[in-house]
């Protein structure tokens, strides 16, 4: 007796399992600093646990409709028309999912065919580094991956002229990622209208089923020169785009797993019912009392919302200044998100004090959690040059970053 491949082959999330190593080391007694989980450390606001709260009280316990309640899912729509500017969406365009991973999940499984014994199968490209789910899920669907390589010098930013000699009859979706995890960088607006343009001329003359998924969970953490931009919101593209976005990074709401897409015009109200006629055989409805507390984080909630960026602003030019001392590591200044992407390969060659060799960013990362307890995670599974970093979220407060950075500098000066 066996499991399937499809399950032996899936690669465990290295973020997860090296948060779980470091917990249990916490709970041996050690004094571990975790800079690995992409979790805020803000509680959730107010406002948004009494909207729950009520809404338990009130009896608001059955189930509801699989793509969420009308009311809920028209306050998101009118959210993306006024906030993000996508043009002719309504709440019927919106699905609401357990996680925004969730809404990527069904996003490719409607949108990705399993490819037959007499054709090759669909592509998704990727801009890598990389968020570390895209690609298993992508692959799930029984999608062929493309990585498109980008690097520091770029900003992580993928090029249209790169995005143009990627394409091909088969590619069904890219992937963007804007701010990015684990990068910490973003596209800009002007970036964004020119990938468009690549993407407009392709589908006409080649991939006519091109889609974009754009994944915009950490739309409201910006704290660089320039603002959040929906590629979405380009007429031209704009039902070829399915945006991707939650309540978990903005609000703090990682455990209420709260996720939603949506599409535009005609197309997006296909892959709307697609997506709900999935859902309805998976998962049905989220929990019916949430539906209030999103409401209430979008009506409510954005005075919080922007005072956890301010946070993340300052601990971003923290880590960012302390990153920069220690010899070696380079670094891109974060602007959005909160994750700093350290180049560590300079390491690579040398033995810690405990003899441990670094061939790679996973001994790294074992070194450092085992010989100074600091959690970090390895850039490998995010791809392309994702192999020569480390991710340090710095969702925890600055004096946990005054002191991991202290012990990374002590790692990397005991290395031989």
């Amino acid at each position: 007796m066996r499991v399937s491949r499809r399950a032996e082959e899936l690669k465990e999330s290295t973020t997860l399992a090296i948060t779980e190593r470091a917990k249990g080391m916490r709970r041996a007694g050690a004094d571990v600093l975790a800079f690995a989980a992409g979790e805020p450390d803000f509680d959730t606001p107010e406002c948004i646990k009494l909207a729950a709260i009520e809404a338990l009280r009130a009896g608001l316990t059955k189930y509801a409709p699989i793509p969420g309640d009308e009311e809920t899912r028209h306050t998101i729509a009118r959210k993306l028309a006024t906030e993000n500017g996508i043009p002719d969406i309504t709440g019927d365009h919106v699905v609401i999912s357990t996680g925004a991973k969730h809404s990527i999940y069904l996003a490719m499984q409607c949108l990705i065919d399993q490819p037959r014994a007499d054709d090759s199968p669909h592509e998704v490209l990727i801009p890598v580094p990389a968020w570390l789910s895209y690609a298993p899920v992508a692959q799930l669907a029984g999608a062929r991956v493309v990585e498109i390589p980008t690097t520091a010098s770029s900003g992580f930013r993928m090029t249209p002229e790169q995005l143009d000699r990627a394409l091909s009859p088969r590619s069904r979706l890219l992937v963007l990622n804007s701010p990015c995890n684990p990068c910490g960088t973003m596209y800009r607006p002007d970036d964004l209208r020119a990938l468009a343009s690549v993407i407009l001329r392709a589908a006409r003359e080649r991939c006519p089923d091109l889609c974009i998924l754009s994944d915009e969970i950490y739309e409201r953490i910006v704290y660089g020169p320039d603002p959040h931009f929906s590629i979405g919101s380009i007429p031209a593209i704009a039902e070829r785009v399915i945006t991707i976005n939650g309540m978990s990074k903005a609000f703090a709401m990682t455990g209420w797993r709260i996720g939603y897409l949506a599409g535009s015009g005609s197309f997006g109200l296909v892959l709307a019912e697609a997506v709900a006629k999935l859902q309805g055989q998976m998962t049905s409805n989220i929990t019916s009392f949430l539906y209030p507390a999103i409401r209430a984080a979008l009506r409510d909630g954005a005075a919080d919302s922007a005072r956890m960026c301010a946070a993340f602003a300052l601990r971003a030019s923290l880590i960012h200044e302390r990153l920069g001392r220690i010899p070696g590591l380079r670094t891109v200044r974060p602007v959005g998100a909160f994750y700093a992407f350290p180049d560590v390969s300079s390491c690579f060659g040398m033995v810690s004090p405990r003899g441990k060799l670094l061939a790679n960013a996973d001994d790294f990362a074992a070194a450092l959690l085992d010989e100074h307890a600091v959690a970090a995670i390895p850039g490998t599974d995010f791809g392309g040059c994702g192999s020569n970093h480390m991710r340090f979220s710095f969702a925890c407060s600055e004096s946990q970053i005054e002191r991991g950075m202290d012990r990374l500098g002590e790692f990397v000066s005991s290395l031989r």
